[in-house]
C-alpha cells in the first residue's frame, strides 16, 4: 500500500513543482540493496521531501538497484521505500551538485508482509526493451498442474491439444529454463513439461523480438521460464500435494537454506497420474492415377491416365489412450558467496519417469456404404525416460553501476526407451489373428554448453554487452522394427526399416550489442554471428527400399542475425516499442530421420534429411499505458520466413497388408511464409476482490510453395483470446475463472475448428494462513479437442483428437517461514539479464 500511495503522491507534487520558481537541477545518484544479501531491489521509490514536508519529485530503481533523479538544488529528506521493507531516511541533505548518495540497505518489515497488497493475484506484465516478463502469481488453477498447463494461461502463448507450444500462433519458439537450454525442457521436446510442477515456475518471460544475446533459434521468438530460488535468510520451504480425478496424484516439495555466506536450494516432486484420452480419422479414398519410378503419372493406349481403386473407399478408425505414468525430479543447488560481489553456483537436476500406455485401434473399412472389414490393432507400450543435468555458474559484479561478468558451463543427458507390442486382429468378415510387431526404439541424447557474457556500464544510460556461448548435441536414434512371422511367436527383424540414426548439431554464437538512453527515447543495437552444424548418420543393414534421399549428410551454415530494439517513453506511465530481429529455425532430429515412425499401419510420419534451416525476418511495433487500475498493452507484428517448414501429407504407392493406401505425413521447406498479428492485452483491478485478466491475438498466415508439382500455398486467419477473473470471497476463500478460445485455423490441405477451453478453481487459506486448500476443474466443458478436415486429390481425412478429458484436482499447500505469494525483487544475475534503457 505505501508502494502505492508514494506513486500517487509523486504524480500529485510533480504539478506543484512545476508552479515553483525555476531552479538549477542537479543529478542525484544512488543504489538500494536488500539488508542481508545486497541484492538491488528494483522499483524501489525514493522520495525527495522539502523542510515544509512536502514531496518535490522522485522516481524509482533499475534492475540494478540504481537510480538517478534530477532534482532541483536545495536542503531535502531523501526517503527510501520499497513494499514490505522498513522506510529508511537521509536527513538534512544540502544538494546543490551533482551528487551520489552512498548505498541504503533496505530490511524486510516482517510485521507488516500480512498486509502486503498482493499486485499479481494472477499475472502482472513488466516491459523491457527486447522482452515482456510475466511474473506468474496466485493462479488457483494452476493447483497439481504442470508447467505446460501453466504455460497456457501466460498472454500471446497457446499449448495445443497435444503439447505443442505456440507463440502468437507459431510453433517455431525456443525454450529456455534459467535463459539456457536444458534438459529441464526435454532437449527441444515439450513432453518434459507436461511432467514439471507449475508451482516450480517463478516468472515467464515472453521474449517477441530478443536481443544478440539470445541465441537466434525460434523464428517466432523465446519462452524463458525462469524457476523459483528464495532470496529470504534462514530455513523456508513448502510443500504441496494434489490427488484427482482421472487418477492424478502428485507432491511437490521445496526448501531453501541462506546465510550470508551461501543458499542452498532444491525442489523435488514425485507424480502418478492415469491420463485418458481419444482419437477419431474418418478417411475417404478416390481413384488415383498409378505413377511409374520416377513419380510420374502411367498413361494407357489412349493417352489418358491409368487409375486405380481404392482396396477400400472409406476406412473409420476408434481409438483409446489410456496413459500410465510415474516420475520422480529433483533440483539441488548452492551458491556459495565469494564476496559482495561475486558468487558461484552449482546445481544438478534429475528427471525419472516411466509410462505404460495402451492404445486401441479398431479400425473399420467400407465400400459403398457397407462395412466389410473390421480390425483392432493394440498397442501395449513402456517407456523409460531419465534426464540429468549439471551446470556451473559464475557471477562477477565488478561494481553496483552494473559492470558484470558471468560464466556458465552446462552438461545435460538424457535417456528415452520405449517398447511397443502391437497385435492385430482381424474380426470382420472372419475371425483372424494377424502377425504382431514389436517395436523398440532408444534415444540418447547428449548436450554440452559453455557461454560467457560481459556487461559494461558506459557513462551514465549507456552499456555495452558482449558474449559467446557454444551448444553441441548429439542425439543417437537406436530403432528396431521385429515381426511376427505369421502367429507363430517367432520374431524376425526387418532391416529395411531397423537402423541407427545418429544426429550431431554444434552452434558456435558471438555476439555484441550496445544501449542507450536519450531523454525518453531508448535503445538497444546487437549484431550475433552463429555457424551451425548439422550432421546426420544412418547404420543399416538394407536401405535400399527406403532412401528416396541423401541418408548421410554434413552441412554447415553461417549466418549474421541483427536485432534493433527501441523505446520510447511518452510519460513515465506509456510508452512505444519498436522491435527488429533476424532469427533461425533449425531443423530437430526427428523432423530429419529418414525412417518412418508409424502410428497405424496406414500412417506414418518420416522426416526429411534434405531439409534446411528456416529464416525469418520480423518486425514488433508495442505499446504500453498504465493506469491506477488498469493496464493495457498491444502490439503489431510482422515476419517473413523464407523455406518455412510445411508439414504434408501424401500417399507413398504402397499400401497395407489388406489394400489399404499408407499416407506419409513429410516435413518439407516452403518458399515464404508471411505472418501478420494484432495483439492486445487488459489487466483491469476495479477493486481489493476482483481482479480481471484478458488477452486477444489475431493473425494472418499465407504461404507459397510447390512440392511434387502440387501447390501449398495457402492463406490461414485466425485468432485466440483469453479471460481469467478473480474473486475474493469472505472467509479467505478466492474463485477464479479461465477461459480460453482459438479460432478456426486452415493450412493448404487441412482445417481446424475451433477450441474452447474452461478452467474453474476456488480456494480457502487455513491454518493461521501457512496453508491453502484448492479444488480446481481444468476443461470444464470437456471441449478441448481439435476437431479437422484434410482434403487433397486421393483422399479426404476427417480427424478429432482428445489428449486428456476433463480433470478435478484437490490440492493442500503447506509454507513454513514463507509468506503467501510476496512479491519480490529478482536478481537480474539469475537470467539473462541485460540493458533495460
Amino acid at each position: 500500500m505505501k508502494f502505492l500511495l508514494s506513486v500517487l503522491l509523486l504524480c500529485a507534487t510533480s504539478t506543484l513543482f512545476a508552479q515553483q520558481p525555476e531552479k538549477k537541477q542537479i543529478t542525484v545518484k544512488g543504489t538500494i540493496l536488500e539488508e542481508g544479501t545486497n541484492y538491488p531491489l528494483e522499483y524501489a521509490t525514493v522520495s525527495f521531501i522539502n523542510p515544509q514536508g512536502k514531496t518535490i519529485t522522485g522516481g524509482i530503481t533499475n534492475t540494478e538497484g540504481n537510480y538517478s533523479i534530477e532534482v532541483p538544488e536545495g536542503k531535502y529528506t531523501v526517503q527510501f521505500e520499497f513494499i514490505s521493507y522498513k522506510t529508511k531516511q537521509l536527513t538534512n541533505q544540502n544538494l546543490t551538485k551533482n551528487t551520489t548518495l552512498p548505498n541504503i540497505s533496505l530490511a524486510l518489515d516482517a510485521a507488516s508482509l500480512d498486509e502486503v497488497v498482493i499486485r499479481a493475484e494472477t499475472t502482472e506484465v513488466q516491459v523491457r526493451l527486447d522482452k515482456k516478463i510475466y511474473n506468474i502469481g496466485k493462479d488457483l488453477t494452476s493447483g497439481g498442474a504442470t508447467v505446460s498447463d501453466a504455460l497456457n494461461n501466460v498472454p500471446s502463448v497457446t499449448v495445443d491439444v497435444d503439447g505443442a507450444i505456440a507463440l502468437r500462433g507459431n510453433e517455431n519458439v525456443k525454450i529456455l529454463i534459467n535463459g539456457k537450454p536444458s534438459a529441464i525442457a526435454g532437449f527441444g521436446s515439450t513432453d518434459a513439461l507436461r511432467q514439471l510442477p507449475a508451482e516450480a515456475i517463478e516468472r515467464v518471460e515472453v521474449i517477441t523480438s530478443p536481443s544478440a544475446r539470445y541465441d537466434a533459434e525460434g523464428t517466432a521468438g523465446i519462452l524463458n521460464i525462469i524457476l523459483k530460488k528464495e532470496k529470504t535468510l534462514g530455513l523456508n520451504g513448502s510443500i504441496s500435494t494434489s490427488i484427482g480425478v482421472p487418477l492424478n496424484s502428485n507432491a511437490t516439495g521445496n526448501i531453501n537454506l541462506r546465510t550470508d555466506k551461501f543458499n542452498i536450494f532444491n525442489t523435488t516432486g514425485v507424480y502418478y497420474r492415469n491420463s485418458p484420452g481419444k482419437a477419431f480419422f474418418n478417411n475417404n479414398y478416390f481413384p488415383r492415377p498409378l505413377l511409374d519410378e520416377n513419380g510420374e503419372p502411367v498413361l494407357d493406349d489412349d493417352e489418358e491416365p491409368i487409375t486405380i481403386d481404392p482396396e477400400f473407399d472409406q476406412v473409420i478408425e476408434d481409438r483409446k489412450y489410456d496413459r500410465m505414468g510415474k516420475g520422480f525430479n529433483t533440483n539441488l543447488g548452492i551458491e556459495y558467496f565469494l564476496s559482495d560481489q561475486s558468487s558461484i553456483t552449482a546445481s544438478g537436476f534429475y528427471r525419472q519417469n516411466d509410462g505404460d500406455d495402451q492404445t486401441t485401434n479398431n479400425t473399420a473399412n467400407y465400400n459403398n456404404n457397407i462395412l466389410e472389414e473390421q480390425s483392432r490393432r493394440l498397442e501395449n507400450q513402456i517407456e523409460d525416460r531419465s534426464n540429468y543435468q549439471f551446470s556451473l555458474n559464475y557471477v562477477n559484479n565488478f561494481n553496483d553501476e552494473g559492470h558484470k561478468l558471468t560464466a556458465d558451463l552446462q552438461y545435460d543427458r538424457g535417456k528415452d526407451t520405449e517398447r511397443s507390442l502391437i497385435t492385430n486382429q482381424r474380426t470382420l468378415p472372419d475371425f483372424e489373428v494377424l502377425p504382431s510387431e514389436d517395436i523398440i526404439n532408444k534415444e540418447n541424447q547428449k548436450e554440452y554448453l559453455a557461454q560467457v557474457d560481459y556487461v559494461l556500464p558506459m557513462g551514465e544510460n549507456a552499456q555495452f554487452e558482449a558474449g559467446y556461448r557454444g551448444n553441441f548435441e548429439e542425439n543417437i536414434t537406436d530403432y528396431t522394427l521385429l515381426e511376427e512371422a505369421g502367429t507363430s511367436g517367432n520374431f524376425i527383424r526387418n532391416d529395411s526399416l531397423s537402423n541407427v540414426f545418429t544426429y550431431n548439431e554444434n552452434v558456435n554464437a558471438f555476439y555484441t550489442q550496445y544501449g542507450n538512453k536519450f531523454g525518453k527515447f531508448s535503445f538497444l543495437l546487437g549484431l550475433r554471428l552463429e555457424n551451425t552444424q548439422l550432421k546426420g548418420k544412418v547404420a543399416a543393414e538394407n536401405v535400399s527400399e527406403n532412401a528416396p534421399f541423401d541418408l548421410n549428410f554434413d552441412k554447415s551454415y553461417t549466418g549474421l542475425f541483427p536485432t534493433v530494439n527501441l523505446t520510447y517513453e511518452i510519460k513515465d506511465n506509456e510508452n512505444i516499442t519498436l522491435g527488429y530481429n533476424r532469427r533461425i529455425n533449425r531443423p530437430r532430429n526427428w523432423y530429419i530421420n529418414p525412417f518412418p515412425s508409424r502410428s497405424s499401419e496406414a500412417n506414418i510420419f518420416q522426416g526429411n534429411p534434405d531439409l534446411d534451416p528456416a529464416y525469418a525476418s520480423a518486425f514488433d511495433l508495442g505499446y504500453l499505458k498504465r493506469w491506477k487500475k488498469l493496464t493495457l498493452t498491444a502490439s503489431v507484428y510482422y515476419q517473413n520466413e523464407t523455406d518455412a517448414f510445411e508439414r504434408v501429407q501424401e500417399e507413398t504407392g504402397d499400401e497395407t497388408s489388406n489394400g489399404i493406401p499408407i499416407i506419409r505425413t513429410l516435413p518439407i521447406n516452403l518458399s515464404t511464409n508471411e505472418r501478420y498479428g494484432f495483439e492486445a492485452g487488459l489487466m483491469y483491478n476495479p477493486t481489493k476482490w476482483l481482479n480481471l485478466n484478458g488477452s486477444f491475438n489475431y493473425f494472418l498466415f499465407k504461404t507459397e510453395g510447390f512440392y511434387n508439382n502440387v501447390d501449398y500455398g495457402a492463406e490461414n486467419t485466425s485468432y485466440f483470446g483469453r479471460f481469467s477473473s478473480k474473486f475474493k470471497l469472505p472467509a479467505k476463500i478466492e474463485w477464479q475463472t479461465n477461459a480460453f478460445y482459438r479460432g478456426p485455423s486452415n493450412n493448404s490441405q487441412t482445417e481446424t475448428d475451433g477450441i474452447l477451453s474452461v478452467d474453474m478453481a476456488m480456494s480457502k487459506d487455513i491454518i493461521d494462513d501457512n496453508a491453502t486448500l484448492a479444488l480446481s476443474v481444468s476443461d470444464l466443458f470437456n471441449t478441448r479437442k481439435r476437431n479437422s478436415l484434410t482434403t487433397t486429390n486421393t483422399f479426404t481425412s476427417e480427424s478429432e483428437f482428445q489428449w486428456r478429458q476433463r480433470q478435478v484436482t484437490l490440492t493442500f499447500t503447506y509454507r513454513f517461514n514463507q509468506k503467501k505469494q510476496r512479491q519480490r525483487p529478482e536478481r537480474s544475475g539469475d537470467d539473462e539479464g541485460g540493458f533495460e534503457g
